[in-house]
């Protein structure tokens, strides 16, 4: 969020969600259980029921969701888990630019070409063909065509089938 002072200097601002909720894990029951299951319906990754008892389907319910917005996968709710939930959106992810590698950058080739915009190796390496790509998918989403993943181009890698 960027506002603008009397000066007319623009100054960022970081909006930080706090959620006061518990961890949450299978065999769980509670009220908070249950939100966390309307929660998953609500994304599409839970059609079980509602009934506040964290077992199975609700866990890979978490899992499916947490794979979505570039989690860990345990399948465990915890506070990155909640704020994602609540947000539709990953949370706390890193920019990448050209020059970056890892698993990140992995991750964000594999979901590239999952939509044909990236045609090389999974090697994490955010050369030249991996910014093309993100830029190609920055244009395609209508996003500012930067070639960095920053917050939006995260938010849209996570809505990819």
């Amino acid at each position: 969020m960027t506002s603008i002072s009397d000066t007319n200097d623009i100054v960022e601002e970081v909006v930080q969600i706090q959620i006061s909720k518990p961890v949450l894990r299978q065999g769980s029951k509670s009220r908070a259980v249950e939100d966390l299951q309307h929660l998953l319906s609500y994304w599409g990754v839970y059609t079980g029921p509602v009934n506040g008892n964290f077992g199975q389907q609700t866990e890979q319910g978490v899992k499916d969701f947490q794979r979505r917005v570039f989690l860990k996968e345990d399948g465990s709710v915890a506070e990155r888990t909640w704020r994602a939930l609540y947000t539709g959106a990953p949370v706390d992810m890193p920019e990448l630019s050209k020059g970056c590698n890892g698993e990140l950058v992995k991750t964000v080739q594999r979901v590239l070409k999952s939509t044909h915009d990236y045609i090389g190796w999974i090697d994490g390496d955010f050369g030249d063909l991996t910014e093309a790509s993100v830029t190609s998918l920055q244009r395609r989403c209508e996003l500012p065509v930067t070639g960095v993943v920053d917050e939006s181009t995260w938010y849209a890698l996570s809505k990819v089938p």
